[in-house]
């Protein structure tokens, strides 16, 4: 791959992305396309962290709304994410892409802590780093952490593949005649509700002028075309309108 458009993204996988045709857990072919693709991101000079959600393992405000403990319930959910976290470490180190996984919270026997100098440091190595455990603090979603991480580290794009092509008006597989936007701004998207990321995480990209795109982790190859600087899914900038 050539004529690559940005330096350093961040990725944030849902974990339900991960699901693929599977009911539960990880779809080994999708872990493989991912990593696949995140490869040759990587050989090709972009430096590429990612942030993969939980949901496909464990969700804590479901247990929350039954009566656990929200705390429990978050903590509960930070550590499916570090599972999904080392899942992807191995199938990129399958593809000799030495990677790094850096958690909010301390399980040094399995991974490192986060440090925002050495994430940088690793990144600057072309090294693939996995941010997991979310922010280490409960209340906050991934897409939070998504944010966070992309504004700590510099990246030049967030981008958030989900199992949609893009933002809709509503949601597409229930609502067939939604409205497909190309552009959006943040305010329209805290507006509107249209689902992109939560309130929190869409003010930390505005506020920090982090561009997000949504593609669809379901089209194999959307990522690298993106990269490459076409106009895939959708994009979240100040002041852009559908």
């Amino acid at each position: 791959m050539t004529g690559a458009v940005y330096r350093r993204i961040l990725l944030k996988i849902s974990g339900e992305a991960l699901m693929g045709s599977v009911s539960h857990g990880i779809d080994p072919e999708v872990l493989e396309q991912v990593a696949g693709e995140v490869r040759e991101l990587i050989v090709s000079g972009v430096q590429v962290a990612l942030v993969i959600g939980g949901g496909n393992l464990f969700r804590g405000e479901g247990l929350a709304a039954k009566g656990m403990d929200r705390v429990t319930g978050d903590q509960m959910g930070m550590l499916a994410t570090l599972m999904n976290a080392l899942a992807m470490q191995d199938a990129l180190e399958r593809l000799d892409i030495p990677t790094r996984v850096m958690s909010a919270l301390k399980v040094n026997q399995v991974c490192e802590d986060y440090i925002r100098r050495r994430a940088i440091h690793h990144l600057d190595k072309q090294r693939a780093v996995i941010f997991a455990a979310g922010t280490g603090n409960p209340f906050f979603t991934t897409d939070s952490a998504a944010s966070l991480r992309a504004i700590e580290i510099g990246a030049e794009l967030l981008i958030k593949a989900t199992k949609v092509d893009g933002i809709y008006s509503a949601d597409p597989v229930s609502e067939p005649n939604a409205t497909f936007y190309r552009r959006v701004s943040y305010d329209q998207a805290i507006r509107e509700g249209l689902g992109v990321m939560d309130t929190t995480a869409i003010v930390l990209c505005r506020d920090h002028g982090m561009p997000l795109r949504v593609i669809s982790i379901k089209d194999p190859g959307a990522l690298l075309r993106l990269i490459r600087g076409e106009d895939v899914g959708s994009l979240v900038v100040s002041g852009s309108q559908s």
